[in-house]
């Protein structure tokens, strides 16, 4: 059974995802009960598999036996089970809180939800490009829906940019892929590391423009400047579920760049060694920047979160443009932290408009909020882990990312991430004030707080403290991770045995 545990975060979400949508017209109950406990399921396979990258052997499981390079593979090291794992506790935190009822406000919520974790535990395992692409457009098929779940104006219009904008992103992701494969024969992205070594000169700017047009695709899906323009109103106008449920969408492009810049491209690729790093660099900065006056300017408190997920965007591509082991262990770090505060930042968005009557997440006088100490302290911690003040998780994972940082690089990244950081603790200082502080109008709302939402408002907001109480043994994880990512010879040897002897003279 263990040799089969690689495949079950693909497979369990499919198994559930079908039997959710063939009984669709069945009772609420058992839908939600098989929906929370495929997902707790799941949380449990991806603890397994924590455990078994942890010692930091590479493995990986070939569908239907057809063994690498020209099988279909899945690949498991400490990056893909971390991102298994992260994936699940945003999931699990999610599904429960929609089993209050936003689950109920459309069709087929939890069918379409396990089938976008299938897609996104995909993106994360595979080991070959068209795969890549495949997995892609399961996860982004599930969003659509997801994202109009339950309909209205604002959704259809946020889900029609949405649909063409990554349409567009899916047709150039093909010839990308189609170029790259023209080039070097393969379609196995450690094969593809392996062929890089012995590209002839001559087809050296083919590969160059085909991984060229795949940062432009991950860019897309990961929201970098000038490509997020989709995201603010995607997200704030999606249910709150889904919302939270989409702050891993942006790391799946975040974790795409990673993968395939560190394994393909990586010092072994010769003069397309680090292709990607000067246009992360800048562009990350830039996307720092965009994303500070648009926190600042929000004036909805979903928005404003929204352009809180941008903010984290760019300092993640940051730690990826710096290029070093120290800097990715300090991005996965803040990674960690950001995905979990800002999805529970969506559903706390959620409960705080539900008890402001027709003001909703508008930040303007509202009714005063029936349960506004606890939701007022919820808010403080999201609030201040997310802007990165210390001592919560926010401010060591931007402590790690600064210390990276080289003399060069310093006066770049530290003023832009201080300023950002300053943007967001002023915009949520002055939302806090409005939402719980300011004059109110009217009689509380009588609807109380459901049990389930404060579950996974809580279960992911106390992400934060529980990462600072865990940051020793998560900071030792993440900086094996990023040595192991460092290093392609390790997963080429694991995949491809024959080349690696052939690579060292023989000697495996």
């Amino acid at each position: 059974m263990l040799e089969h545990l690689i495949v079950l975060p693909v497979v369990l979400p499919l198994v559930s995802g079908i039997l959710l949508l063939i009984s669709r017209h069945g009772s609420t109950f058992a839908k939600r009960l098989l929906g929370v406990g495929s997902t707790a399921l799941l949380l449990l396979v991806a603890i397994a598999l924590l455990g078994q990258a942890a010692g930091g052997e590479v493995a990986y499981y070939a569908l239907g036996d057809w063994q690498p390079p020209f099988g279909i593979v899945m690949v498991l090291d400490r990056l893909s089970a971390l991102m298994i794992l992260l994936t699940a506790v945003l999931a699990l935190g999610c599904v429960v809180f929609a089993s209050a009822g936003d689950d109920e406000q459309g069709s087929n919520f939890h069918g379409l939800f396990q089938l976008q974790l299938m897609g996104i535990n995909g993106a994360f395992l595979t080991g070959d490009l068209f795969n890549l692409f495949v997995f892609f457009e399961v996860l982004l098929l599930a969003s659509y829906a997801l994202l109009m779940h339950g309909g209205g104006k604002a959704r259809i219009q946020a889900g029609l940019h949405y649909v063409v904008l990554n349409l567009a992103g899916s047709a150039l992701f093909l010839i990308a892929v189609g170029v790259l494969y023209g080039a070097t024969g393969t379609l196995n992205m450690t094969h593809m590391a392996v062929r890089l070594a012995e590209l002839e000169s001559e087809r050296a700017g083919l590969v160059s423009a085909g991984a060229l047009l795949l940062l432009v695709v991950f860019g897309l899906k990961a929201a970098i400047l000038p490509l997020y323009f989709w995201l603010p109103r995607a997200y704030a106008s999606a249910p709150a579920p889904v919302a939270a449920l989409f702050a891993i969408m942006t790391k799946v492009g975040i974790y795409a760049i990673l993968r395939v810049y560190s394994l393909i491209f990586g010092d072994q690729a010769g003069p397309l060694t680090a292709l990607e790093q000067p246009w992360v660099w800048w562009l990350a900065l830039g996307t720092l920047a965009v994303s500070a006056v648009g926190v600042l300017a929000a004036r909805d408190l979903r928005l404003l979160v929204a352009y809180l997920v941008l903010v984290s965007v760019g300092t993640l591509l940051a730690g990826i443009g710096m290029r070093t082991p120290e800097a990715t262990s300090a991005l996965l770090f803040y990674l960690i932290h950001t995905t979990l505060v800002t999805g529970g930042l969506f559903l706390l968005a959620e409960l705080i408009g539900l008890q402001r009557g027709k003001a909703g997440t508008r930040l303007v006088k509202g009714r005063p909020l029936r349960n506004g100490g606890l939701l007022a302290v919820l808010f403080l911690v999201g609030a201040a882990a997310v802007a990165g003040l210390p001592p919560l998780s926010g401010g060591i994972g931007k402590a790690f990312l600064m210390i990276a940082a080289t003399p060069a690089q310093q006066p770049w990244l530290w003023p832009l991430l201080l300023i950002a950081g300053l943007c967001s603790l002023v915009a949520l200082s002055r939302a806090g004030s409005t939402l719980f502080w300011r004059s109110h109008e009217g009689e509380p709302s009588d609807l109380p707080l459901g049990r389930r939402q404060l579950f996974g408002v809580t279960w992911l907001l106390g992400a934060s403290p529980l990462l600072v109480i865990l940051a020793g043994p998560v900071s030792d994880y993440t900086q094996a991770t990023a040595e192991q990512l460092s290093s392609p010879a390790p997963q080429i040897r694991a995949l491809l045995p024959d080349h690696a002897a052939h690579a060292n003279g023989g000697d495996a």
